[in-house]
This record gives structure tokens, C-alpha cells and sequence, in this order.
């Protein structure tokens, strides 16, 4: 029994260092750009020797698998928490408008989830799930609004990203493209649903 509790204290000291780690990685991310990781300059943000870093992390890779992993669990739990009402357009049009708001609010963040912004790194299986939950809620809420063709899925994920994209690329910190997630969502449900009547 005397074991247990420090098998727990050294657990958790992990657990904190670990997480140390990836704030600072964050904070390196969001300040140079994701290619500006290094584990020298990682392990001088979290207070700790570069050695130390490959104790809680075999790789740069497994750190950024481990970003992958929060950021995505971020993206699950923003989609969990919007409500569910008896009016599935207007449920599609409040993920939509959350999904953008989240790309643009942290273009790092955004980067790492959608776009494979780092040569070399492939995301686990394990944190990638994490991300295929998040797309099923937005299946799941097209099949709501009568649209059943994975193609639909392509567009608007494809559209919706566009307009990150093209928010982050030419107003960056302004809605120009942003604003416009709504328009453009609406014109898709009508697309679809001519083509269903077709």
C-alpha cells in the first residue's frame, strides 16, 4: 500500500512534466510556425534538459502526435457542447460557424488538424480517431438535413476549409470569408437537396 501512493506521485510528475512540454510547444507553435519546433528549444521553455524531453517523449513526432491528440480532443469537446434542437439547418449552421471559429482563432492549431502542415508526421491511429469522431458529428448532422452522399461530406468540409483558408490568408483577425459560412452553407443544403430531387 505504501507503493501505490508514490507509484501515483510519480504519475502524476510525469504527467505535469509531459504537459509542460506540450504548452511550451504550443506556445513555440503559435509564436514561429509549427516548423519552428525543436526539442532544444522545447525543452528551455518547459525548464527542463533536452535529454529529459525524450524521458516523456520518444520523438518530435510523438510531441506533435501528442498536440494532434489535444487539439483534436479540443475539436470534440467544442462539437459535443453545442445544442442539439428540433431545427437540423440551424444546428448545421452553429457547427459550421464553430468549425471556422475555431480554424481561424488558432492557425497552428488549425494547421497541425487539417492541413498536414509538417513533412514527415502522420498522426496515430489512436489520435486521429479523436479527429474521425469530430467529422462524425458533422455526418451526423448532414443525414439530419436529408443529405446522405459521403461526397456532401467532401464539399462542405472542403468548402468550409476554403473559407479558413482563405480568412487566415488575406484578413487575417477580420470575417471577410468568415461572415460568410452561413451563405454558403444554406447554398449547399439547397444544392444537395436539387440534386436528391434530381
Amino acid at each position: 500500500m505504501l507503493k501505490k501512493p508514490a507509484a501515483n506521485w510519480r504519475e502524476a510528475r510525469r504527467e505535469n512534466a509531459r504537459a509542460a512540454v506540450l504548452t511550451a510547444a504550443w506556445e513555440l507553435a503559435r509564436a514561429d510556425g509549427l516548423a519552428a519546433l525543436s526539442l532544444r528549444e522545447l525543452a528551455r521553455r518547459a525548464g527542463i534538459t533536452t535529454p529529459t524531453v525524450y524521458a516523456y517523449f520518444e520523438s518530435k513526432n510523438a510531441i506533435l502526435d501528442a498536440m494532434f491528440a489535444q487539439a483534436a480532443q479540443e475539436f470534440v469537446e467544442l462539437k459535443a457542447s453545442l445544442p442539439q434542437t428540433d431545427d437540423p439547418e440551424q444546428d448545421l449552421l452553429r457547427e459550421a460557424r464553430a468549425f471556422v471559429t475555431f480554424c481561424v482563432s488558432d492557425v497552428p492549431r488549425y494547421q497541425l488538424l487539417f492541413q498536414h502542415a509538417v513533412p514527415g508526421f502522420t498522426p496515430s491511429a489512436e489520435s486521429y480517431e479523436l479527429a474521425v469522431k469530430a467529422l462524425d458529428v458533422t455526418r451526423e448532422l448532414l443525414a439530419r438535413n436529408g443529405v446522405h452522399d459521403p461526397r456532401h461530406l467532401d464539399i462542405l468540409t472542403a468548402v468550409t476549409t476554403g473559407l479558413v483558408d482563405q480568412q487566415i490568408s488575406n484578413d487575417p483577425g477580420g470575417d471577410r470569408w468568415t461572415r460568410l459560412v452561413e451563405d454558403v452553407v444554406r447554398m449547399l443544403l439547397a444544392q444537395f437537396a436539387s440534386e436528391k430531387a434530381q
